[in-house]
């Protein structure tokens, strides 16, 4: 009968977030601790705070190994923010600068009337 008395397999003794393990059983017939890695979380939008999507959830190391289309998308601040982020930007830019448009136009409009 096999042992069930387990030690950990790196030289780190607590119980950890970093320490995390669980028993498998090796093909010889012993238990042992696999030690498990830590789940990535998901990019978020910088404005909303939203999760990104087309982007995967990888620890960073992770992300430093990955080749550059598989952390972005194909758009205007892809991979930073997320499609209704970026549709409010540049609909708030439009407006904008038909504001500064209309002001000038009022403004001439003005000197008009004034002569």
């Amino acid at each position: 009968m096999p042992s069930t008395r387990l030690t950990y397999r790196r030289r780190m003794p607590y119980n950890t977030a970093s320490n995390k393990v669980r028993v498998i059983r090796t093909p010889g017939g012993e238990h042992r601790y696999l030690h498990v890695k830590k789940k990535g979380t998901s990019p978020k939008c910088g404005d909303c705070g939203s999760k990104l999507a087309g982007i995967p959830a990888l620890r960073p190391r992770e992300y430093s190994q990955l080749s550059r289309p598989k952390k972005t998308v194909q758009r205007a601040y892809g991979g930073s923010r997320c499609a209704n982020c970026v549709k409010d930007r540049v609909v708030r830019a439009f407006l904008i600068e038909e504001q500064k448009i209309v002001k000038k136009v009022m403004r001439e409009a003005e000197k008009k009337n004034k002569r």
